[in-house]
């Protein structure tokens, strides 16, 4: 499993004894072959909120469905103020992606894409956006190609002619 911090952010509440400081961390989990999670955890010092977060990712994984080593089709989504949009990509293009996109998609396994985000620049926002993207990927099947059945005569025929040009 692959962890990787995105955010980690300080956080303080007023009480009536002065000011409590703790921590939000925003981790994704992937194991690279298409299963990937997001966990935010709080807690008053990072290493607990690390592992508060690693444990949710774990528990909240989604199998992304992949065609080869990128996604199946193109899909815009709009979760809050993110709007992110992915694209598939020929084999041998890359990520192509930015920032908070880049973690989820990189733990998901997936090799060659294209994204871009389009509304919010905040990176939680993004990354559940991401994640939501990518559940909703449909599997379509691949076409078929018809089988062609031919005849013994045609297969003579067709030997006849290779065997023409080979000669000349």
């Amino acid at each position: 499993m692959e962890e990787k911090v995105v955010q980690i952010n300080r956080v303080s509440k007023k009480t009536q004894g002065g000011n409590r400081i703790g921590f939000s961390v925003l981790m994704v989990v992937g194991d690279k072959k298409g299963k990937v999670g997001v966990g935010l955890g709080k807690a008053p010092d990072v290493s607990s909120a690390i592992k508060k977060a690693v444990k949710k990712a774990r528990k909240e994984m989604i199998v992304v469905p992949m065609n080869g080593t990128t996604i199946p089709h193109e899909i815009l989504i709009k979760r809050g103020a993110a709007k992110v949009l992915l694209k598939p990509a020929p084999p041998g293009t890359g990520l192509i992606v930015g920032g908070a996109v880049r973690a989820v998609v990189e733990a998901a396994g997936i090799a060659d894409i294209v994204a871009k985000i389009l509304g919010s620049d905040n990176k939680a926002s993004n990354v559940y956006a991401t994640i939501a993207a990518l559940s909703q990927l449909k599997v379509r099947p691949q076409p078929v190609k018809p089988v062609v059945v031919k005849s013994k005569e045609e297969l003579k025929v067709e030997k006849k002619l290779v065997k023409k040009v080979v000669k000349k």
